[in-house]
C-alpha cells in the first residue's frame, strides 16, 4: 500500500485526507444514528398523543420529563407554547432536530464530489509527465514513461474508490433523516389536529355557556 501510494505522485496527499476525513464522519454518524435508535421510545411517543387527546398536558410534562427521544422533545415543544404558536413551536424545534442530523453531510457530499475530480487531476499529471519522459528519453526509456501512466491510473482508481465507498453511507444516512423527517411530520401533524378539535370544542362550550 505505501507503494503504491508513493507511486500516485502528490496528489495521493489530498486523496488519503479526503478518505480519512470521509471515514471519520461516516463513523460519527453511524454512532449518532446508533444512539438516536436506542433512544427512540415509541411506546412514549404514543402514551404523549394518547394524553393529548384528554387535554392532560401536565401528565405529558411529567411523563417525557428527560425523554432523548427527538419526537417527543418536539411535541413537548409545541405543548409548552400551545397558549402562543403550538405550530411555530414545534417547527422550530424540528428544524434543530434536523440540522443536527444532517450535521457533516455537507463533507461527505463534497468528498463525493471532490474525490474522482482530484482523481482526474492526478490523471493529467501522470499523463503529462509520461509525455516529457517520452520526448526526453524516447522509446529507449520505456519504464519512464510506464510510470507516468500508473501514476494516472492510481489516482484515477484511487478517487473513484473514495467516491463509490463514500456514496453508499451518504444515501443511507440521507434515508435516515427523510424517515425521521416523515415521523415528526406525522407525529406534529397529528398533535396539531388534535389541538385545534380541543380548542374548537372549548370555544364551542364557551359560547353555549354565554348563550345559556
Amino acid at each position: 500500500m505505501i507503494d503504491i501510494f508513493l507511486s500516485g505522485g502528490p496528489v495521493m496527499v489530498p486523496l488519503l485526507l479526503c478518505s480519512l476525513l470521509s471515514l471519520t464522519v461516516i463513523i460519527e454518524r453511524a454512532i449518532f444514528w446508533t444512539i438516536v435508535g436506542m433512544r427512540n421510545n415509541q411506546h412514549l411517543v404514543s402514551e404523549v398523543m394518547d394524553l393529548c387527546q384528554i387535554g392532560d398536558w401536565e401528565g405529558i410534562r411529567k411523563i417525557a420529563k428527560g425523554s432523548k427521544s427527538y419526537v417527543v422533545r418536539i411535541l413537548v415543544s409545541g405543548i409548552l407554547h400551545r397558549n402562543y404558536s403550538l405550530v411555530k413551536a414545534m417547527e422550530s424545534a424540528a428544524a434543530d432536530e434536523i440540522a443536527g442530523m444532517r450535521r457533516n453531510m455537507g463533507v461527505l457530499d463534497t468528498i463525493i464530489t471532490v474525490a474522482p475530480l482530484l482523481g482526474i487531476f492526478g490523471t493529467v499529471i501522470g499523463i503529462i509527465a509520461s509525455f516529457e519522459m517520452l520526448g526526453g528519453g524516447g522509446i529507449d526509456h520505456p519504464e519512464a514513461v510506464t510510470k507516468g501512466i500508473a501514476q494516472a491510473l492510481i489516482t484515477t482508481a484511487s478517487g473513484l474508490g473514495i467516491a463509490i465507498l463514500t456514496v453508499f453511507p451518504f444515501n443511507y444516512f440521507n434515508a435516515r433523516i427523510e424517515r425521521a423527517a416523515r415521523f415528526i411530520e406525522k407525529y406534529a401533524t397529528s398533535l396539531e389536529i388534535i389541538y385545534e378539535k380541543m380548542t374548537t370544542q372549548n370555544n364551542g362550550a364557551v359560547e353555549n355557556d354565554h348563550e345559556g
